[in-house]
């Protein structure tokens, strides 16, 4: 196995499947445990319906500092519902069971350092989880995290952002595995009406000092925007909007999903620059 196709990981090797199909990917995010146990799973793989190439779980946080009003709001009610990661661990194994598509845990690192982050890298591994996301944990302070990941073959996506100096993004996607996940606007997660102008001179200054695929979250809400973001970026990375759908049950998540699915297929009016 090549050096590159290790570096791509369980997540990469799908996003970049996606690339040679001619379109981007497309990564959805929804909590664990939103509404219900039982009614996240079943909207999660609402999402695998609706054509989403990789799965993203939130794994819910009692001060989610960098998530938008949505995402907290669902956290909360997935909290007050009683859950814990063995249920987090527990939604991995069912939508591993459901399909192949990766399925990923976004967190904030507190939790994972709590449960033990070995111990944890091996339950989810078990479970059949590809890797984590992690917004809060650098790669200079994440060794004991990327020696797990290591050990047990998880992708490791750590983030950028349009502050992050170049030297920065050469140091953290060095240690990234799956893909680089760019936040395309600066603050907390959400919706918004236009994608973010720093976006795709983001992803070109990432693309500069890595050969694995650069997602694009935080903000895309439709179709339109799914496609304009999909012109430059690797994966197309969708949370709010799809938190929002889950309010109102599985079916709209796969309405959403197959509309957000339709938009990274589109024929771009302008050049891809992937």
């Amino acid at each position: 196995m090549s050096d590159e196709t290790v570096a791509l990981g369980n997540a990469g090797r799908v996003v970049r499947a996606a690339n040679e199909a001619g379109r981007a990917a497309l990564v959805g995010y929804l909590p664990a445990g939103y509404p219900t146990l039982g009614g996240g799973i079943d909207a999660i793989k609402a999402m695998v319906d609706g054509g989403a190439d990789v799965l993203e779980i939130g794994l819910p946080y009692s001060d989610p500092v960098m998530d938008g009003p949505t995402i907290q709001r669902a956290a909360e009610i997935a909290l007050a519902g009683g859950l814990r990661i063995r249920d987090v661990l527990t939604t991995i194994e069912q939508v591993a069971a459901y399909s192949d598509v990766p399925v990923l845990i976004m967190t904030y690192w507190n939790p994972i350092e709590r449960y033990g982050v070995d111990r944890f890298a091996a339950d989810f591994a078990a479970a059949g989880g590809a890797g984590l996301i992690t917004p809060d944990l650098i790669p200079d302070e994440g060794a004991e995290w990327i020696a797990a990941a290591d050990k047990h073959d998880l992708d490791k996506v750590f983030l950028v952002s349009p502050s992050s100096s170049d030297a920065r993004i050469a140091m953290t996607t060095a240690n990234c595995r799956g893909f680089v996940y760019a936040t395309a606007v600066m603050g907390v997660t959400g919706t918004r009406d236009q994608a973010s102008d720093l976006a795709a001179p983001l992803v070109a200054r990432t693309k500069a000092t890595t050969k694995i695929p650069v997602g694009v979250g935080l903000g895309v809400s439709n179709a339109d925007q799914a496609a304009e973001v999909a012109t430059f970026a690797d994966a197309v990375i969708v949370g709010s909007a799809l938190v929002k759908a889950a309010g109102n049950g599985a079916a709209d998540v796969r309405t959403l999903t197959e509309s957000l699915s339709e938009g990274v297929r589109r024929e771009p009016t302008a050049p891809a620059a992937r």
